[in-house]
């Protein structure tokens, strides 16, 4: 079993914490894989995070941000979130029990040969000069080079086919349920529950301003852009595609969704910690 490791960076207690995991695998002689930020933290040899698909399991050990890079990386493969943040909506593993939960999934894959994992939908972006971003597990951002007054873009939104908004906006915001809480809600956007099966589409500053909408995950939103000397588009604020416009965007659920390993986060003991 091969099992890649991603600390948070800076943070002495989640490398601690990455070798102290590596020992456990070492002695039931699992492959540890650490991405190279980690492993120049502990000394130990690193793999480059964009390589963590070929493992079978991936573990996250900081906050949510730190979740999102791992995801990057790993694919379908399933990733176990150790919570060192202080709301942890993506790791529901707390420190202490860091090492006995990646021993019960390994131990789980020995006995089985499977890892207990649920699927989270991602959000895909791809545009007319045939380019396409890594798909988002929290939201897709389509916006001009800055915000405020005077800039901004002219956006045409439809969901299959039909008009939902247009008119001038600092930007649009497609997010996934697990996005609910990051992005889309200091937009304003509603909160969603991890299981309901939709995506939230929540226009940004918009001069005629639209309320957010939830959509089934099969949806098609296309959105056209203008009115900008170019549009930014992000996938979970990192992978980033700068597009001439005009331009059509297409964003659709993507093929491949994420694993989430472990146990379920209590998202409603999360939202408490917003307050």
């Amino acid at each position: 079993m091969r099992v890649g490791i991603v600390a948070q960076r800076g943070n002495a207690r989640a490398a601690y914490l990455a070798a102290d995991i590596g020992e456990m695998l070492a002695s039931r002689d699992a492959e540890t894989w650490y991405d190279t930020e980690t492993a120049d933290a502990i000394e130990a040899e690193g793999t480059p995070v964009e390589e963590f698909d070929r493992c079978d399991l991936v573990v996250s050990i900081g906050g949510d941000g730190t979740f999102l890079f791992a995801a990057r990386g790993a694919g379908s493969t399933p990733i176990l979130g150790v919570n060192l943040g202080e709301v942890g909506f993506l790791n529901a593993v707390s420190p202490d029990e860091a090492v006995a939960a990646v021993r019960e999934e390994v131990e789980r894959v020995a006995e089985t040969g499977e890892i207990r994992a649920r699927e989270v939908p991602r959000v895909q972006a791809e545009g007319g000069q045939e380019w396409s971003l890594t798909p988002a597990l929290n939201e897709v951002v389509v916006q001009g080079p800055e915000r405020g007054h005077g800039q901004g873009i002219e956006v045409e939104v439809r969901v299959d086919g039909s008009l939902y908004t247009a008119g001038h906006a600092d930007g649009l915001l497609v997010a996934t349920p697990t996005g609910s809480t990051a992005y889309n809600m200091s937009e304003r956007g509603p909160l969603v529950q991890p299981g309901v099966p939709g995506f939230i589409v929540n226009d940004m500053c918009a001069t005629d301003t639209m309320p957010p909408l939830v959509v089934p995950l099969d949806a098609e939103i296309t959105v056209r852009v203008d009115g900008a000397d170019e549009v930014v588009v992000s996938a979970d604020g990192a992978s980033r595609y700068h597009v001439e416009i005009p331009e059509i965007i297409t964003l659709t659920r993507a093929d491949e969704p994420a694993r989430v390993a472990g146990p379920e986060s209590d998202f409603f003991q999360a939202l408490n910690k917003l307050e």
